[in-house]
């Protein structure tokens, strides 16, 4: 119990202080729009109100942070040290079986609603008040519902399974259910990859062909550059949830996807598309991907060896306030504790990923206009209002792309506009 007390303490104040560091270097700097992105010389140079948007923004998103993370710190010590997941335990067992799969599947849907229907309100709040405060939000609240409905179905659906084979094979592969785990979770995540461009992704979004041939061709030629093969090139209707714009690809093998948010093609030049494209194939053609699949591969193996070691140890249950044990019982725990000791740990997950942001504008910066790229991120920094000035240290735990000074700065040493304006 004080392992977890000690750890929750130490997370939590590291939370805090870091969401103060943060809105206090965004407040200092919000007087003055910073010299690389006020460049006259630029397209759109980002204008002082733009600017100050952006820092209200990055604010109110912290204030809504904080109580949101508030509200789940209490309901994680009402679950375990306040005896509430005790209390479903033994709700499910007198429904099902104390110990059967039944029993265990029906602790976690009671939990999963129960953390649902907290976060709900938050969700709406954060979009029909933030967001639209701050002129982003184009959801509907029928939309809203639709959404979460086909969510939560898409969870049952899908999730459900998985999680039945789970607690299934940790009852029944003996003491090394976590390597046959590892696999099943693995498989999934790499089944998820192929199916979700054309059989998830349809379920929430409307994903049209490219209709502008000379941006096709544009892009085509680009591909053919790069060696990049794809199943097409399509338009999501992005701007029906928000004005939030972005540009991805999806998928591996020949289900691989290149997507363009319809807002992103609006506000950008065709120069402009191909080089934030450019950047997207960077992180395949640099294989950052299959990196990112190895990571997990290693890190969940390395989790779920733990999580057996747990399992035998009586101090787990008893010390997070349960009197019951089992699989099912140990995997749920594992589930609400584990990401309050891995916080401290996010600077290295942190670290990976801006590593390959900034090697991915480097691959962009070698088969497109560097130039085009930094325009564009103005552009996308300015209309998204992302801060322009974020602290570092915060930063270094949350961000997974890079602050926008220094890879802008990247950016221009890449070569082909060293010296010139951008």
């Amino acid at each position: 119990m004080w392992v977890f007390l000690a750890a929750l303490a130490m997370s939590s104040a590291l939370r805090l202080w870091l969401w103060h560091r943060h809105a206090s270097h965004v407040q200092r700097h919000a007087d003055a729009v910073p010299a690389d992105f006020a460049n006259a010389e630029l397209t759109q140079p980002i204008p002082l109100e733009s600017h100050q948007k952006a820092a209200r923004y990055t604010c109110a998103r912290l204030s809504l942070a904080r109580i949101d993370w508030a509200v789940d710190t209490l309901v994680l010590l009402a679950l375990t040290l306040g005896g509430g997941l005790q209390a479903i335990y033994n709700l499910a067992a007198t429904w099902f079986a104390a110990g059967s799969l039944w029993q265990a599947l029906n602790l976690f849907a009671l939990v999963g609603a129960i953390t649902s229907a907290i976060s709900l309100p938050f969700s709406w709040y954060r979009t029909f008040h933030l967001e639209a405060k701050f002129g982003f939000n184009k959801m509907t609240p029928a939309l809203f519902v639709a959404d979460w409905i086909k969510g939560l179905l898409l969870s049952v659906a899908i999730g459900g399974p998985l999680l039945a084979l789970v607690l299934w094979l940790m009852q029944a592969m003996g003491e090394t259910w976590w390597l046959w785990v590892w696999a099943v979770w693995l498989g999934f995540n790499l089944l998820a990859m192929l199916l979700y461009p054309t059989l998830i992704a349809p379920l929430f979004n409307k994903f049209s062909p490219l209709e502008d041939l000379a941006l096709k061709a544009r892009i085509e030629d680009l591909l053919a550059r790069c060696g990049f093969r794809s199943s097409g090139l399509f338009v999501m209707d992005g701007s029906k949830r928000s004005s939030h714009g972005n540009a991805y690809f999806t998928g591996f093998g020949a289900a691989k996807r290149i997507v363009f948010f319809d807002t992103l093609i609006t506000r950008l030049s065709p120069s402009e598309v191909e080089a934030v494209l450019a950047h997207e194939l960077g992180h395949y053609k640099l294989n950052h991907i299959t990196k990112r699949i190895g990571v997990l591969a290693v890190t969940s193996l390395l989790l779920l060896a733990l999580l057996g070691w747990l399992m035998q140890q009586p101090w787990f249950f008893a010390g997070l306030g349960m009197q019951a044990q089992g699989t099912a019982v140990a995997l749920m725990l594992f589930s609400l504790v584990l990401p309050v000791f891995l916080f401290p740990f996010s600077p290295l997950s942190g670290w990976l990923s801006r590593l390959h942001e900034f090697e991915a504008d480097a691959y962009a910066a070698q088969h497109t206009q560097a130039n085009d790229l930094v325009t564009a991120l103005v552009k996308l920094y300015r209309d998204n209002a992302a801060t322009l000035t974020p602290d570092p240290l915060y930063s270094t735990f949350y961000d997974s792309h890079p602050p926008a000074s220094i890879r802008i700065a990247r950016l221009r040493l890449a070569g082909k506009i060293a010296g010139a304006p951008a």
